[in-house]
């Protein structure tokens, strides 16, 4: 049977697609059930919650548990303990990254843009800290031009001064905006920083993979569970494609980008999974003592606002 024409085995096409990349990344998947469900109700969640919410997705409760270490041991989570129970919780480095990578992906894309770059010239001392530094740069949205030096279209000195304060190894770190010579040159500049073809390439193939599913979902309601399955792949596959794109301003994409349709049809499937997940969650995953508490307004205002159903 065509996956277009039944929700289940649609779900079931995503499940099993998941399921066979290899390395199965666990902690990739943790970040997303706690960046999109359980950071906007209360951000905190018991360790047996998670693995429940991570088991539909062939999570064994020994992975989801090296995972959660090891996310702790790189400064993304941090647990409390309840007797012989554990919660976890984003640290405040965590939120903060979560904050600006939330604005991204439920967010509108910039229009207009004044042609001005915020540069960020790292300190030329290497090690872990550097490269950490690096990987936090791109998962904001900077692109590489030089070995040390980052640019962004849109992101203001003030937001790159606040996210480089508060990391004691950036704090040697040189911060500049400027412009180019003209719009051949910005073009060159975007070229150089990110491989815009490759992120069209998996834009391509995530719109292959969520338009049934899209389709299906509009013919015959999702389950509690099922919605909450197809909510968390969505956006689990949706950042790490979104969180690489640098939403560069129309006058410096390809021709036809990808981008905006795939924006859209993910705004789509979210609005119509959405419900049933958190109605899932309330019903699932729980905090110490008690359930989980309600989404706040922010959480209605993604993608440019979804119904209080």
């Amino acid at each position: 049977m065509d996956f277009a024409c039944d929700p289940h085995l649609a779900v079931d096409g995503l499940l099993r697609r998941f399921r066979s990349e290899r390395p199965l990344r666990g902690g990739s998947l943790l970040i997303t059930i706690f960046g999109d469900a359980i950071a906007p109700r209360g951000g905190r969640v018991m360790l047996g919650s998670l693995i429940g919410l991570a088991r539909p997705f062939g999570l064994s409760e020994r992975l989801v548990r090296t995972a959660v270490a090891r996310l702790a041991a790189e400064g993304w989570l941090t647990a409390t303990r309840h007797g012989r129970r554990s919660e976890y919780r984003l640290t405040d480095n965590g939120e903060r990254l979560f904050a600006e990578a939330t604005r991204r992906i439920y967010g509108a894309s910039p229009r207009a843009w004044d042609g001005r770059w915020t540069l960020v010239i790292l300190p030329p001392a290497g090690g872990p800290p550097r490269r950490r530094l690096r990987e936090e740069l791109r998962w904001l949205g900077f692109g590489a031009l030089a070995p040390g030096v980052f640019a962004h279209p849109s992101c203001t000195l003030e937001e790159a001064r606040g996210w480089l304060a508060a990391r004691e190894c950036a704090r040697e770190s040189w911060l500049f905006k400027g412009s180019a010579e003209g719009l051949e040159h910005d073009r060159r500049l975007a070229a150089a920083g990110w491989d815009l073809a490759g992120i069209g390439r998996r834009y391509h193939r995530f719109c292959d993979v969520f338009a049934p599913v899209q389709s299906a979902a509009g013919l015959a309601p999702l389950s509690p569970q099922r919605a909450f399955l197809v909510r968390m792949l969505l956006i689990h596959e949706y950042r790490k494609i979104h969180l690489r794109d640098p939403q560069l301003p129309p006058d410096l994409l390809p021709r036809a980008w990808i981008g905006a349709e795939a924006h859209e049809l993910c705004r789509r499937l979210y609005a119509v999974a959405f419900a049933g997940a958190e109605e899932y969650l309330t019903q699932t995953a729980r905090a110490a003592r008690q359930t989980l508490p309600p989404p706040g307004p922010a959480v209605y205002a993604r993608f440019g606002g979804l119904a209080d159903r």
